[in-house]
This record gives C-alpha cells, sequence and structure tokens, in this order.
C-alpha cells in the first residue's frame, strides 16, 4: 500500500513539476477508475506543497531583497521568511481587461494603508502587473500568484503555518471585485477565515433565488425575474415576466455577456455564448434574467457598515438612463433630478439593506427609479468601481475606512456617521464622473453603451455647477462639447417625442440642425427648422459625406438599446469615432449636453482649484 501511495505521490509530484494544475491533475487520475472518488482536498493532502522564490527586481545587478513572490514547483529552496507578526491578505482582481482593474487597485492600495497604520502585516495575492497594488514596494508583501484556490490556498497555508498561526488573521476579499468575492465560500469551506462580511451573506446578494427572498422580506422592490441554466427554462422566464429582458450569467465581470433582449430569436442567439460564460474552475452557474425597466433613472450608492451603524458615502445618478453597465455610464454627485422624498428612500433602504445583510464592510446598492418606486437592481457586499470616484468627491477614504471596519473598528470611532449621512446631498460643489473608451484603437467596434462594460478609464470633473463639471469632465475624456455649429440628430421613432425638447433647446441655441428623412419630417411638423440629408443608403451626398468634410461638429445618434444595430446607424457611430467628432447615444446624455452648452453660454468661467478648496468651501 505504501508502495502504491508513493508511486501516486510521485505521479503527481511529476505533473505538478510540468505545471499541471490541481484540477487538470485530477482529470488525469480519474481516466484510472481506482481514483473516481478523488478530490482537490485529497489530492491536496498528498502532492508537495510549491515553494516560493524571490523576484529579482534588479535584473541580477545588484542583489534583490524586495518582499516579491512567485511560485514554483522545479525547485526545493523557498526564499519566504514567514513572520510572526500580526497578518492579513488582501485577494486582488488578477487580470481583467485593461482599464477595468483599477480601481479595485485603488482600494487595494488603500486597505493596505488601513492595514498598516493598525500594525498589521499586509500581504497582496494578484498577478496583474499593471497595478499600484502589484509594486514590490507597495505591501509588505506581494505574491504574484493567479487568484484561483488552488493558488490562493497555497499562499494562505504558507503564511499561516497551515492555518495554525493565531496571528493569521484571515483573508480580504472585498477590494478585489468580483474575482475575489466567487472565492470566497470556497476559502471558507477549507477552513479559511474571511474578514468581513461572511460568504453565506455574500452569497445573498450573488444568489438570485436567496436574493429574491431577502427583498421581499425586506419589502423592498425588485424587478422580476428569475434563474435558469438553459435556453427553454430561460425563455420560460421571459416569456413569464414579459420582453424586453435583461439576461446575464451570475457570478462574472464586467458586465460580461450582459445583453438586453427583445424577442426569443434574440434570446437564442444570446444563450450561444452565455452558457460558455457562466462556467468557470467553481462550476456552473445560472443566467439571470430581469425585467427591463426601460427609461428608469438608475443610481449608485456605495455605503460601508459594522453591522450597526451605516454609512453613507454618496447617491450618485446616473447620467445615462438604465441598461447602461454602471461602469460605462456618467454619474454626478450629489444627485439632480432626484426629489427629496427620493434621497430620503434610497438612504433608508441602503441602511435597511446593509444591516440585515449583516455588512462589515463596504456595500454598494444598484438602484433603478421609475414612477417614483425604487427598485433595486442588486445589492454588492464588496467595493464597487465607484469607490474611487466618490472618495475623491467627498474626500472621505471609503476603503480605509472599511478596512477598519473589517478589522473590528466601529464607525462611529473613526467618524460622526450621522452628520455626514444628513449632509450627504448638500455639498455646494457637484462632481462628474465621465469615462474613456477605446473605440479609436478597436476597428469596426460600434461605439455604442449598452449593459456590458466597455471602457478603459474614468475622469472626473468638478465645478460649482451641473453644467460645468460635466463640461469638465467630458473635455478630460477627450470630447469638446460645441458651443455652436451644426449637429446632427437621428433618432427611433419612439424617441421623437423626447428629442423635440432637447431639438428645440439647439435650435434656441442658435445650432443649425442636419437630420435624416424621418426625423426631418417630425422635426419640421413641430416648426422646428432643420435641413434634411440623404442617408447613407440613400446615395449622396449623405451624412458620412458631411461628416468628413467636417460640416458636422456634434452627433446625436439614439440606437435601441440591446438590439443589434442598423447598418447606417453603425456607419454614422463609427465615422464620428474615427473623425473625432463628439457624439452622442442616449437621450439623457444629451440633455447633460445641453445643460453644459447654457453654462457656458451665459458666461461662467473654466477655472482651476484645489479640490480641497471645493470640499472645505
Amino acid at each position: 500500500m505504501d508502495k502504491v501511495n508513493n508511486e501516486l505521490k510521485d505521479k503527481i509530484n511529476k505533473l505538478k513539476y510540468y505545471g499541471f494544475s490541481d484540477k487538470k491533475v485530477l482529470e488525469i487520475l480519474k481516466r484510472n477508475e481506482e481514483f473516481r472518488n478523488f478530490d482537490e482536498k485529497k489530492l491536496r493532502e498528498i502532492r508537495r506543497m510549491p515553494v516560493y522564490k524571490m523576484v529579482d527586481t534588479c535584473a541580477g545587478e545588484f542583489e534583490a531583497s524586495t518582499p516579491y513572490y512567485y511560485s514554483t514547483y522545479t525547485d526545493e529552496e523557498d526564499e519566504v521568511n514567514v513572520s510572526d507578526n500580526k497578518k492579513a491578505i488582501i485577494l486582488g482582481a488578477g487580470p481583467i481587461r485593461i482599464g477595468q482593474g483599477i480601481e479595485f487597485d485603488y482600494c487595494t492600495v488603500h486597505a493596505i494603508s488601513a492595514l498598516r497604520e493598525e500594525g498589521i502585516e499586509a500581504i497582496i495575492i494578484n498577478n496583474n502587473p499593471e497595478t499600484v497594488s502589484t509594486d514590490f514596494d507597495v505591501s509588505d508583501k506581494l505574491y504574484f500568484e493567479p487568484l484561483t484556490l488552488e493558488d490562493v490556498l497555497n499562499v494562505i497555508k504558507k503564511e499561516s503555518k497551515n492555518l495554525t498561526d493565531k496571528n493569521f488573521l484571515g483573508v480580504i476579499v472585498q477590494f478585489g471585485g468580483q474575482t475575489s468575492i466567487n472565492l470566497a465560500n470556497a476559502l471558507k469551506k477549507e477552513g479559511v477565515h474571511v474578514l468581513g462580511t461572511q460568504p453565506e451573506d455574500i452569497d445573498i446578494g450573488e444568489n438570485r433565488e436567496k436574493s429574491e427572498k431577502f427583498f421581499d422580506n425586506l419589502g423592498i422592490l425588485k424587478a422580476k425575474g428569475g434563474t435558469g441554466y438553459s435556453f427553454e427554462e430561460v425563455r420560460e422566464i421571459a416569456n413569464e415576466i414579459t420582453y424586453p429582458v435583461l439576461v446575464r450569467p451570475s457570478y462574472v465581470l464586467g458586465g460580461r455577456a450582459m445583453e438586453i433582449v427583445y424577442s426569443d430569436g434574440e434570446l437564442a442567439e444570446y444563450m450561444k455564448e452565455a452558457v460558455k460564460v457562466s462556467e468557470d474552475e467553481l462550476g456552473k452557474h445560472p443566467i439571470l434574467v430581469d425585467k427591463f425597466l426601460s427609461d428608469a433613472t438608475e443610481c449608485d450608492v456605495d455605503a460601508v457598515c459594522d453591522g450597526k451603524d451605516v454609512l453613507i458615502g454618496a447617491i450618485m445618478e446616473h447620467i445615462e438612463e438604465a441598461g447602461i453597465h454602471s461602469g460605462d455610464s456618467a454619474a454626478v454627485i450629489p444627485t439632480q433630478t432626484l426629489s427629496r422624498e427620493i434621497i430620503a428612500q434610497l438612504k433608508e433602504t441602503t441602511k435597511k439593506i446593509a444591516v440585515n445583510l449583516r455588512t462589515i464592510g463596504m456595500l454598494n446598492i444598484q438602484y433603478a427609479i421609475k414612477d417614483k418606486k425604487i427598485y433595486v437592481i442588486e445589492a454588492n457586499p464588496r467595493a464597487s468601481r465607484t469607490v474611487p470616484f466618490v472618495s475623491k468627491a467627498t474626500g472621505i477614504q471609503l476603503a480605509k475606512l472599511a478596512t477598519k471596519v473589517i478589522l473590528g473598528k466601529k464607525l462611529n470611532e473613526l467618524m460622526d456617521v450621522s452628520q455626514h449621512n444628513e449632509n450627504v446631498e448638500k455639498t455646494k460643489h457637484v462632481c462628474v464622473k465621465e469615462v474613456v473608451f477605446p473605440f479609436l484603437k478597436l476597428p469596426n467596434v460600434d461605439p455604442v453603451l449598452g449593459p456590458e462594460m466597455r471602457s478603459t478609464g474614468e475622469v472626473m470633473g468638478i465645478a460649482d455647477s451641473f453644467g460645468l463639471a460635466f463640461y469638465k469632465a467630458e473635455f478630460a475624456a477627450g470630447t469638446k462639447i460645441p458651443l455652436n455649429g451644426k449637429i446632427f440628430i437621428s433618432v427611433r421613432s419612439e424617441d421623437k417625442e423626447e428629442i423635440l425638447q432637447v431639438a428645440k433647446k439647439f435650435y434656441d441655441l442658435n445650432f443649425e440642425i442636419i437630420s435624416t428623412s424621418g426625423t426631418s419630417r417630425y422635426l419640421s411638423q413641430h416648426g422646428i427648422a432643420n435641413t434634411r440629408v440623404l442617408k447613407i443608403s440613400e446615395g449622396e451626398p449623405n451624412i458620412l459625406n458631411l461628416m468628413r468634410n467636417r460640416e458636422i461638429d456634434l452627433v446625436i445618434n439614439i440606437p435601441k438599446l440591446g438590439v443589434n444595430p442598423r447598418k447606417d446607424g453603425y456607419m454614422i457611430r463609427r465615422a464620428a469615432v474615427e473623425l473625432n467628432i463628439p457624439y452622442i447615444t442616449t437621450i439623457k446624455a444629451v440633455k447633460a449636453v445641453i445643460n453644459a452648452i447654457e453654462t457656458l453660454r451665459k458666461g461662467e468661467e473654466i477655472s482651476v482649484k484645489d479640490v480641497n478648496e471645493y470640499r472645505n468651501g
């Protein structure tokens, strides 16, 4: 028996030497009937542990002594010095899409700072080299390892002396986005202490059935929805709650494979991709289906909770309507169109959710407001992409505050929670977050916004008025809003009534309006002078010719959310990107642009001021 075990151990260790993951080793072993009942836990008991080597940050020129490590099974000598200090591990966000990890990186760096202030050794696991948190001199130790259960557990066992070290406080999963949150349940099952909100409570926010029951019990409205694993199951839900519906895989990053669909045919096409995306190393996850609340106003709330008290970081009103991924939507602090009653309800609902979810640390809630009713879109007990924006707008370092709460401190020890919550919407300055897109560098990609995140960065504009803050944000994002000239307007039939008010404002501001046949006829019928131009499909000279001749200063083209765009619309939007002509694809963004133009036309000057002057003024 010992011989068999030794032979098996040698075979497993040889596979590990050649770089096979535990999951792949199991697949190989299970080809043999004898090992069909083998699992990863048994495998970990048999195989050797990796050793950790120091990264040579001096390229061999000098002796390196940086606490920057990688694992290997091809060596016997371990270079990590495990201390007896109090310590905690923070899981980073891993290598997700370019530009989509910086917000979580910001949170991780602030969490490191908080740990150090509390005299706790800060250890990071992250393998995205394009982050500040993976700079070798930021944390006390950095393990440049993949964010998989196997690799994370290996580091934890190393630093906690196989989970026996009382000075090992646990793991923080709240600052690595969906990547780290997805590991919470599995880590707890392995006996690892997850700091802050517990995995079973995190799961309420991720698990559809649990979350719906949770919100029902609290009397909080949520858009109708359901979950399914197959096209047939998802179609049944969609037909029951009626189209349009928002469909997405659960436990995914950046709204990947999220779409708004309007028919069974579109749903069938969508499911081909979604089923693939919904599987990962931890198993297969369901597809989530929600009734899409068209023409709703979307809001984000970032909060910190210590289990009893709740600090409302800020309420952000999205400038684009619901249905645009929150990472792609411009947002404003304080809100601009919400009533006092709605704001009060948002605060109370956030507190109710945070306390009943037993939140310890960060919480982000996305709301949709329609017909004066508040619906919860989702509640995530973790840091969101908006934390840096809120922190810079308010001056409160939310991630650092949340980390100290995660370590056991009470909010009221750290600041006056009641006073802050009372004044959360009373700031004299206005901050606008705008996003930066990579469309110019991605040929043939349609620059239309939707439920899947596509941006690669963001900027903030700050001023004493919304119009000026929005103008600054757009300018910083690379869009210079024209204050006069010619604008092109082309919208869907269902948007013509709303665009009428917008067109009238442009007309009153002495802009020359150019439009295609349907929009042109509608505007003329309502007394708004405009010049008709041919559609691309109608021959030349058409709108593309005008754009190429630099005769258009602003393009307004509103497609239907989630629907494959018509060829003309796509070509117009694509040309706007390539010719660097400002373009707008949502009605609400058009209204914000008009506000900015009116503000500057009134003579309000663009000035530069220290952000602290705004906060303290």
